[in-house]
């Protein structure tokens, strides 16, 4: 049986303006009657980087922050601090960065709380599911909180092919460690001729991993390595960076693990919403948003994340393309956008390891609002 996904195509009037409109679209889709009183409800989504202008605006989130809390929900705001060195790689900056962004809890009446912790030690293991992982490693408030809403923005990912809720899952909850066992799993790659000595990542190192050598120049036993990731914040020569090098299927079907980790594991359903809105060719950590290769879509709302990401990827690759903008100029409507930017992945093969992971199917039914 297809599984419903709920779509309102951005239409509004006076008497069915965009706060009306979202509270239609999640009343149709029964979240009021899955949130009880009292839940501890976080909301996951992407506060975007400095620079950026593609994430979600705060604003947009006001009807869903609203309705829970008339549920007797009590939302906050979150996600996990990265695996690479920014602004978002510590909860202090991250924090900061989503203030930056106006994500105010005295304007949207949710506070922002980064699920992982200080420096990425709030952590909880949970079983995972698939061929890579016995254990996944999740932010400690995403795994404790009650009940789980993720708000995606659908777009363009130089790995993935395509970041929308299954993405915002699986790489979004983990913790560094969790990230870096997607990304590579390897520990961090060495680059000695960059190592200035300060010996700081041999002090946070807990399992005995670095070392300096004789010419105060880092070495690294990849036996002791736990890829807890927690050099990498605080290098700041270039000595430690994350190793990329990991074929792109085994990648996605990592993240697609740990996405069913998270989701799997929960005693109640979680429900995800995804704007597809000013859908951009890269993610929205790159710093910048470049044009948009797609009109704007719609909102979409479903309890399985496989559909919502598979409807998604539909209404994109079925809509006009724009130009200027990175695709091709002689793509058409109804090729596949994202292959076209990003043509060593294949967004698809992540869709099909999440449905053979029980984590949702991708036949669907459109229901608009």
């Amino acid at each position: 049986m297809p599984q419903i996904v709920y779509f309102w195509n951005l239409r509004a009037s006076r008497k069915a303006p965009f706060e009306a409109k979202v509270k239609r679209l999640l009343k149709l889709s029964g979240l009021g009657g899955e949130v009880r009183s009292g839940d501890l409800t976080a909301v996951k989504l992407h506060f975007g980087e400095g620079g950026g202008t593609g994430h979600i605006r705060p604003l947009l989130l006001v009807p869903l922050l609203t309705f829970l809390r008339k549920c007797g929900a009590k939302p906050f705001l979150t996600d996990t601090n990265t695996l690479y060195v920014g602004q978002r790689g510590e909860s202090v900056s991250h924090t900061l960065q989503a203030a930056a962004h106006f994500f105010d809890p005295n304007v949207l009446g949710a506070p922002v709380i980064i699920a992982d912790g200080l420096k990425s030690g709030n952590e909880r293991a949970v079983p995972c599911p698939g061929k890579h992982f016995e254990l996944a490693y999740l932010g400690g408030d995403i795994v404790d909180s009650d009940m789980l809403v993720t708000v995606s923005h659908f777009k363009g990912h130089e790995l993935a092919g395509f970041g929308g809720a299954i993405k915002n899952v699986g790489m979004g909850c983990a913790t560094r460690k969790g990230k870096m066992q997607q990304h590579c799993g390897l520990g961090p790659a060495i680059h000695p001729e960059h190592c200035v000595g300060c010996a700081q990542c041999v002090e946070v190192c807990s399992h005995g991993a670095l070392q300096l050598d004789l010419n105060k120049k880092i070495r690294i036993d990849r036996d002791k390595c736990a890829g807890c990731a927690a050099c990498f914040l605080v290098c700041k020569s270039g000595g430690l960076e994350v190793d990329w090098r990991v074929d792109v299927h085994t990648f996605l079907e990592r993240m697609t693990e740990y996405a069913a980790a998270a989701l799997l594991t929960r005693t109640r359903p979680s429900f995800h919403l995804t704007f597809v809105q000013q859908v951009t060719p890269g993610c929205d950590c790159m710093g910048f948003s470049d044009a948009p290769i797609c009109p704007d879509l719609g909102l979409l709302a479903s309890w399985d994340p496989v559909a919502l990401d598979q409807a998604c990827l539909d209404l994109v690759n079925a809509a006009q393309p724009l130009h200027p903008s990175l695709l091709p100029a002689d793509i058409q409507p109804g090729q596949d956008k994202f292959q076209a930017i990003h043509g060593h992945v294949r967004g698809e093969y992540l869709l099909d390891y999440a449905q053979s992971l029980g984590l949702g199917q991708r036949k669907y039914e459109l229901q608009p609002v």
